[in-house]
């Protein structure tokens, strides 16, 4: 019986890893994502901020 309960135990704790890479993963693409919609989006300022200065 111990040894099914160390097989048990060393799998949960394999799944448990697997989970914890999957939800680091997944925050580093939402942070690029993020990043990504920032530039784009002070992108857009940008052009309207360069279109004001040709005014003057």
């Amino acid at each position: 019986m111990d040894k099914i309960n160390q097989v048990f135990k060393s799998t949960n704790q394999v799944a448990k890893k697997r989970a914890t890479k999957t939800k680091m993963k997944w925050r580093e693409i939402e942070s690029v994502r993020d990043k990504f919609q920032l530039e784009k989006d002070l992108r857009m300022y940008e052009d309207s901020l360069e279109h004001m200065l040709e005014e003057f």
